[in-house]
């Protein structure tokens, strides 16, 4: 499958594509997203948005330092007087990349993501000419490791509740991978997706003028998938792009096995239990529609028994999954992230 792209087209015939990256407290992995971004030429990529999320390391002295060196007219810095986590960073970034450098596209990543080489030119190779009704969206990349192995964090997905074939193969034992794209699916022609990551996320103007923007409350864990999902539902057409590459530097999580433990293990710091329940809750309603409350009788008890890995802290993640399902029952997303921080602390034993 080669679909087209929906959106403007310059006199070269490519389209002008904004990069939008969200950072804190990552500046080795920043400083390499940055220089291999701007290895493009303009006609590949006509600005670069950074979301300095009030970084402690000293990111954003070194980002006014190498914004004069560079003296490159496609860098635009914007520096957040607060954490405002990853949602509200994209959600700042890509209203900044709207409203000021006129894009027929965007493309989307944190700090430890980057194209691989030549990803930005296979984005723009994609099919232009074909009719409008068959063009995408928005496109998900084909997200790797840098050492090779595809980033299973970023496999992108289908809705199982709306398909039959990811249903079936959920239910009959495929767990996650039933629904996921599958590996086979690396080496194909690209197919249509309901939810991506926003790591080498890829969508036009014209779509993020008809939805909106990231939900900044969220703040993390969640963002994207709502985001995503909420695209598909409004009708728009998500399409996975194999030969569009991105790499994710993750470098704890090398392996599959690292990775799934890192991943479904300890939280480290405890406040991401919050945002991480809260914000997957909200995200299993909106796919699974009236079948989400069988659905909550089966994650809820599998989120409590987590209360084993955190010993020592067992009260505090206690308050915080509880909190996180009454809050995401009620779709409560307005909640101070100092209120979430309070709920982490170690009140006696536990």
């Amino acid at each position: 499958m080669t679909a087209s792209l929906k959106g403007g087209e310059t006199s070269t015939g490519s389209r002008r594509l904004v990069a939008v990256v969200v950072t804190y407290n990552r500046l080795d992995k920043l400083q390499v997203t940055l220089a291999r971004l701007l290895e493009s030429p303009a006609q590949e990529l006509a600005a670069l948005v950074v979301v300095d999320n009030a970084s402690t390391d000293g990111t954003g002295a070194w980002l006014q330092r190498w914004q004069a060196e560079q003296g490159d007219p496609r860098l635009d810095i914007v520096t957040s007087a607060s954490n405002r986590g990853g949602a509200g960073g994209f959600e700042t970034g890509m209203r900044r990349a709207m409203a000021q450098h006129v894009p027929d596209w965007l493309v989307l990543m944190d700090d430890d993501g980057r194209p691989a080489e030549g990803g930005l030119a296979a984005f723009h190779g994609l099919e232009m000419h074909q009719s409008p009704q068959a063009g995408w969206d928005a496109v998900a990349a084909a997200v790797y490791f840098p050492t090779g192995g595809i980033c299973e964090m970023n496999r992108p997905s289908r809705n199982p509740f709306w398909h039959r074939r990811e249903f079936l193969r959920t239910l009959f034992g495929g767990g996650r991978s039933g629904f996921h794209v599958q590996p086979a699916d690396y080496e194909g022609a690209g197919l249509q997706i309901d939810v991506t990551s926003f790591v080498g996320f890829f969508i036009s103007a014209d779509a993020v003028r008809r939805i909106g923007y990231p939900d900044p409350d969220l703040f993390i864990y969640g963002d994207d998938g709502l985001y995503t999902l909420e695209l598909t539902r409004a009708g728009g057409r998500i399409g996975f792009e194999p030969s569009v590459r991105f790499e994710h530097d993750l470098s704890t999580f090398v392996s599959k096995e690292d990775g799934e433990e890192a991943q479904r293990g300890r939280f480290i710091p405890l406040w991401k239990v919050y945002y991480y329940h809260r914000n997957l809750l909200m995200l299993y309603r909106l796919a699974a529609g009236w079948l989400f409350w069988p659905v909550l009788l089966v994650i809820v008890p599998k989120w409590l028994s987590k209360t084993r890995l955190h010993r020592g802290e067992r009260r505090a993640f206690l308050r915080l999954i509880c909190r996180a399902i009454w809050d995401g029952l009620r779709q409560r997303r307005r909640v101070s992230h100092r209120l979430v921080l309070d709920l982490a602390k170690s009140r006696g034993r536990g």
